[in-house]
C-alpha cells in the first residue's frame, strides 16, 4: 500500500485507492501517519478530533480503529498495533509519500553539492512530482495543520532550487509561464520572483524583468513597509547593466537544449483505475506493431464528451513507450474547454517545439515555417504525439508528422473525416461488465448484485457519469447502491445527481451543443423532447415540421458530432444522457409550437 499525505490523504493498494468513509477517519489516518511508527496516545488523538469532546470520544476512536484496521488489512509490512497508550500505526517509510519526497530532496542537494546539477534537477523534479495538492488538504486537526505548513514550506524550498537549476541549465521561456504563476500565488518570495526576472531577461524581455521587480518594491512597501532584499536589489542593478552573470546561459553538460522530453514529464497521468477497452486497445496495438508502410500512422479516437477518449490514449500511450524511444509528446488543443478558446495551430506548434527543446525566440512568427521545423524535427524519429481535445482537422493537420515512424494519437468530440489517411476509432460507452467494474473499483468491491446493474443502466455506462455517481457513493458511507439507484430514475434526479464541486457531466455535454449551429441545436432540443427513444425521417419531420432534405442533413451533423447513435439506416437515437442535457438548455420562446408538437 502507499499512504499519501502530500494533497488529500489518501490510500491505494496496487494503485487503486482504498476507501476511507467518513472524515473522522481521514482525520484519524493523518494523525497516525503524521507519527508514523510512534506511539499516539488516546488523549491526544481525542484532543486532536474535538475541541469539545463528547462522552462517546473514545468508544468512537475505538470504532475508527477498527474500520482503519480492516482498509488496511491486505497491506504487507503495514500494521496499527494497540499499545500500553493508545495505539501505533507500523508502516515501511518509502511507503509514505512525504518520506519519499524529503528523501529525494536530500538526495538532490547532496548530488547539487558535488556538482552533478543534472542529476539534482531529475531528483528535485520527481519530488516535486509527488505532490497533488496541499499538504493533508482537508484534515483540520491542530498538529496536522502545522505539520502541513512545514511541508509546504518544504515544497517550496524545493520548487526553488529546481527553478534555479532549470534556468541554469539554460531554460529560460518555457519558465516564463510556470514562474508567473508561482509568483502570483507566492508574491512575498524573493527567490521565486528573482528566477522570473532571470527568465524574463534571458527571454529579451527587459522591460518585463524590471516590470516584475517593481511590482514586488511596491508590495513590500505597501503591505509590510520594507525595500526588497539585497539580493533582488542586486539582480535588478546587474540587469539594467546586463553583466555576465546574468546574461544567457549555455545548458549543462548532459542536458542540451534540444533533450527529448521523457514521458514522465509530457504525458498526463494514467489512471490507477483505468478499466475496460480491451477491443479498443488491441485495435491501437495493431496500429502501433504495423510499421509495413515506413509511414506514419495517425488515429483518430472520437466520441461524446466525457466517453473516456482522454483516458483510453493516455492509457495506451504510457503503455507503449517503449516502442517510441525519441520522445512522447502531449500537447492539450482546448477544442470543447468552458473557459477558453482552442489553441491555434501556432500555439500548438510552439508548445509542441518548446517541449522539444527549441529556444522560444528561435521560433518563425509564421504557420507554414513553424510545420516545416516540427516535421523535420520529427523526421526518422519513432516518437509517439498525442494530440488532445482537437476542435477539427485543420486544428490539427499542421501538427502531423511528414515522414518517419511517429504514431500521432488524437481525441476529439467530432468526426474528422478531412484527416486523411487516419485509422478512424469511434468510442462508446462502456461494456455492462466493464462498467459494474469501474463503479466497483471506486466505490468499493461491496457494491454488487441487480442494483448496481440497474445504477450503471441509469448511468448510460458512461465512464465520466460513472465516477461521478460512484464517487459521490464512496463519499457518503450511509448510502447503499439503491439510494444511488433511486437518485437516477428521473431525467431531473440525473441532471442534479451527476454533478460535483469540479465535475458536471451536463456542462460537460453542453459544451458540444455550444458549438453546434443554432438550427442543429433547435432540431435537437425539440427531439429531445419527444417521448420515442428512435427517429426515423418521417417521425422527425413530423416532430419538428421540417423537410425530409433538411431532417436527413441535420441527422448527419449530429452524428458527425457524435450527439446521436444510428442503430439503423436513416434512424436517429439521442443517448438518454444527452436527453437529459438537452431538456436543461433553453428553449426560444418563440418556438413554442414547434415545442408543443415535439412533446404530443
Amino acid at each position: 500500500m502507499d499512504f499519501l499525505v502530500l494533497g488529500p490523504v489518501e490510500v491505494r493498494e496496487s494503485g487503486v485507492s482504498v476507501r476511507l468513509s467518513g472524515m473522522r477517519r481521514r482525520r484519524l489516518l493523518a494523525l497516525l501517519l503524521l507519527n508514523a511508527r510512534h506511539a499516539v496516545s488516546m488523549d491526544f488523538l481525542v484532543d486532536e478530533l474535538w475541541q469539545d469532546p463528547p462522552a462517546s470520544a473514545r468508544h468512537q476512536v475505538h470504532n475508527a480503529i477498527r474500520d482503519l484496521r480492516a482498509a488496511l488489512a491486505g497491506s504487507e509490512g503495514a500494521g496499527l498495533i494497540t499499545v500500553d497508550v493508545g495505539y501505533r500505526l507500523d508502516v515501511p517509510a518509502d511507503a509514505v509519500d512525504v518520506h519519499r519526497f524529503t528523501d529525494g530532496v536530500r538526495a538532490a542537494r547532496a548530488a547539487r553539492r558535488e556538482g552533478r546539477d543534472t542529476e539534482a534537477m531529475r531528483l528535485l523534479q520527481a519530488a516535486v512530482d509527488l505532490w497533488r495538492g496541499d499538504a493533508f488538504a482537508g484534515i483540520d486537526c491542530p498538529s496536522v495543520t502545522a505539520a502541513a505548513a512545514g511541508l509546504d514550506e518544504q515544497r517550496l524550498s524545493a520548487v526553488e532550487e529546481l527553478m534555479e537549476l532549470r534556468l541554469a541549465a539554460g531554460e529560460t521561456g518555457s519558465l516564463v509561464a510556470e514562474l508567473s504563476a508561482l509568483t502570483a500565488r507566492y508574491p512575498l518570495r524573493d527567490a521565486l520572483r528573482g528566477s522570473l526576472m532571470l527568465a524574463l531577461y534571458r527571454g529579451g524581455r527587459q522591460a518585463d524583468a524590471l516590470a516584475v521587480y517593481g511590482e514586488g518594491r511596491r508590495l513590500l512597501a505597501d503591505e509590510l513597509g520594507l525595500e526588497p532584499g539585497p539580493r533582488l536589489r542586486r539582480l535588478q542593478a546587474e540587469i539594467l547593466a546586463d553583466t555576465p552573470r546574468v546574461q544567457r546561459r549555455t545548458p549543462l553538460p548532459g542536458r542540451p537544449a534540444a533533450a527529448r522530453p521523457s514521458q514522465d514529464n509530457y504525458l498526463p497521468r494514467d489512471l490507477p483505475d483505468f478499466t475496460g477497452r480491451a477491443t479498443e486497445l488491441a485495435l491501437l496495438d495493431r496500429a502501433v506493431d504495423d510499421r509495413s508502410a515506413g509511414s506514419p500512422r495517425t488515429v483518430v479516437i472520437d466520441g461524446m464528451g466525457g466517453i473516456g477518449k482522454t483516458a483510453l490514449t493516455v492509457h495506451f500511450a504510457h503503455h507503449r513507450t517503449a516502442d517510441h524511444p525519441d520522445g512522447q509528446y502531449y500537447v492539450d488543443l482546448h477544442g470543447f474547454s468552458p473557459a477558453r478558446a482552442p489553441l491555434t495551430p501556432e500555439e500548438a506548434l510552439g508548445v509542441l517545439l518548446r517541449s522539444d527543446g527549441a529556444a522560444p525566440d528561435a521560433l518563425p512568427a509564421g504557420l507554414a515555417e513553424l510545420s516545416a521545423i516540427w516535421r523535420s524535427r520529427l523526421a526518422g524519429r519513432r516518437a509517439l504525439l498525442v494530440l488532445d481535445n482537437a476542435a477539427d482537422a485543420a486544428q490539427v493537420a499542421p501538427l502531423l508528422p511528414g515522414t518517419g515512424d511517429t504514431l500521432a494519437l488524437i481525441t476529439t468530440r467530432r468526426k474528422l473525416t478531412a484527416t486523411d489517411g487516419a485509422l478512424s476509432l469511434p468510442l462508446g460507452a462502456l461494456a455492462p461488465a466493464d462498467a459494474e467494474t469501474l463503479f466497483r473499483r471506486i466505490a468499493g468491491d461491496a457494491c454488487t448484485g441487480s442494483s448496481l446493474t440497474r445504477t450503471v443502466a441509469l448511468c448510460g455506462h458512461h465512464p465520466l457519469a460513472l465516477r461521478i455517481a460512484a464517487t459521490r457513493l464512496r463519499d457518503r458511507p450511509s448510502w447503499t447502491v439503491p439510494d444511488v439507484m433511486a437518485r437516477l430514475r428521473t431525467s431531473a434526479g440525473r441532471t442534479a445527481f451527476l454533478r460535483t464541486a469540479d465535475r458536471d457531466l451536463m456542462s460537460v455535454l453542453a459544451l458540444s451543443y455550444a458549438q453546434l449551429p443554432y438550427e442543429v441545436q433547435e432540431f435537437t432540443r425539440t427531439l429531445a423532447l419527444h417521448p420515442a427513444a428512435v427517429h426515423d425521417i418521417a417521425q422527425a419531420c413530423a416532430a419538428t415540421g421540417l423537410a425530409p432534405s433538411a431532417v436527413e442533413c441535420l441527422f448527419d451533423t449530429l452524428l458527425d458530432h457524435n450527439l446521436a447513435d444510428e442503430p439503423s439506416p436513416a434512424h436517429l437515437a439521442i443517448p438518454p444522457l444527452l436527453r437529459d442535457c438537452a431538456h436543461t438548455l433553453t428553449f426560444p420562446a418563440r418556438d413554442g409550437a414547434r415545442r408543443l408538437t415535439a412533446v404530443a
